[in-house]
């Protein structure tokens, strides 16, 4: 990536979106969803942690940036469904490239952060 690219400048139209993408829980939320679409429910079951309001405020950002879809679903009481847009599946294989990395170098990172850890300690 060149030092002047766009992307490090404040009005880069790309940087909300680069945002969203490196969003906390937005990785797992595509990573549930891939795998079959999902009520609101389960997707907040399957990540643990997740917060209503997390997953509610990640899933409308989702749907705005067009990687997932909300379908509702006419049963008593209403349903909502989320499903990953064909836009959505593209981010999949940068996903599990970052995530394989994570999973390689999670040692070493480990040992910076204790590293780090006991500096600051003293």
């Amino acid at each position: 990536m060149p030092e002047n690219s766009e992307m490090f400048r404040a009005d880069c139209a790309s940087r909300p979106l680069l945002d969203q993408i490196s969003g906390k829980w937005t990785m797992l939320i595509l990573a549930v969803l891939c795998k079959t679409p999902l009520r609101f429910n389960e997707i907040k079951r399957r990540l643990e942690g997740i917060t209503q309001k997390a997953l509610t405020q990640a899933l409308r950002r989702l749907e705005r940036n067009g990687l997932v879809a909300r379908r509702v679903i006419p049963v008593s009481p209403v349903a909502v469904e989320y499903s990953v847009t064909p836009l959505g599946r593209t981010l999949q294989k940068p996903f599990a490239v970052l995530y394989d990395w994570t999973v390689e170098h999670r040692a070493e990172i480990e040992r910076a952060q204790k590293t780090f850890d006991k500096r600051l300690a003293k």
